[in-house]
């Protein structure tokens, strides 16, 4: 809560530990007192006097990508961050900050988490954040990038802690969602916005990887085994159904016998004769 301080007036100033509120646009340049205006008039006076010279170090330039932030005597100038293109300062009196909104990656070094299940894996991250408003990421932290940085390390442990090893391995979307919004929601008052965070990569201890291919291998064969098992029932049933379709037409079975002389005469490149009477087998078939 802001709460007026002593000898300031009515002017509501941040109280210790609370960030500064400043969006850009706003008028905090307040009044710069006696002295500030003393110095404001001894430098246009010193201005006027080097004219054209001057100008050299009263013009500056920014990017389309980069805004500049003034403080004049320590108070931030009216009007909030400047730019894109021209914009003038007093040398004697101001100075300036140039802040890049161009989205920045940067990758999250391998951060060893134990996970609910109690398993220790290295997970790595890459993160994709934006400066949105440059007055607040000078006035109300230090480092914007370098704080950052920093939370997404941290996020990217209390995260992954809350999750068994098979939510990290298969439910990366999710997790890449909880981040953003956890860092979102942290460096909203920074004037960042955190626009992307992907989980690049899970390692696992040498053990564990082959416990899990172990684990793997062992499933794959009883699923082989159990569909081999399935195919031989069912090839057992088609040739119940097959004798029973035999034994109601006998002449079924002289066909299949020269089926099967066909077949192997056909691989073999041979001619099989086999003596067998078909009355034989007729009489086998009856009984």
């Amino acid at each position: 809560m802001l709460e007026p301080r002593p000898g300031s007036g009515n002017k509501v100033q941040p109280m210790a530990g609370e960030a500064f509120d400043v969006q850009e646009g706003e008028n905090e340049g307040g009044s710069i007192g006696c002295c500030g205006y003393i110095l404001w008039a001894l430098s246009m006076l010193l201005i006027i006097c080097t004219f054209p010279f001057s100008l050299c170090l009263c013009i500056k330039v920014v990017q389309e990508y980069e805004r500049a932030v003034i403080f004049r005597l320590g108070r931030l100038l009216s009007g909030g961050a400047k730019g894109p293109g021209l914009f003038f300062i007093i040398p004697c009196m101001d100075s300036y900050t140039k802040v890049d909104l161009r989205t920045v990656s940067f990758d999250v070094p391998p951060q060893e988490v134990l996970t609910r299940d109690s398993v220790t894996v290295a997970v790595d991250a890459v993160v994709y954040y934006r400066v949105q408003n440059a007055t607040m990421s000078i006035t109300n932290v230090e480092d914007a990038n370098r704080s950052t940085r920093l939370l997404a390390a941290t996020t990217l442990r209390n995260v992954l802690g809350t999750k068994n090893l098979s939510e990290i391995l298969s439910d990366r979307e999710n997790i890449s969602h909880v981040m953003q919004s956890a860092l979102d929601e942290a460096t909203d008052p920074w004037g960042v916005k955190v626009e992307r965070v992907e989980v690049k990569d899970v390692r696992l201890p040498v053990q564990l990887q082959r416990a899990m291919a172990a684990e793997a291998e062992a499933a794959r064969e009883a699923r082989a085994k159990v569909i081999a098992a399935e195919g031989e029932q069912k090839a057992s049933r088609a040739l119940k159904e097959a004798a029973d379709v035999m034994c109601e037409t006998p002449a079924a079975l002289q066909l299949r016998y020269l089926q099967t002389l066909n077949t192997i005469s056909a691989e073999k490149n041979s001619t099989i004769i086999f003596p067998l009477p078909i009355d034989m087998l007729q009489n086998f078939v009856k009984k």
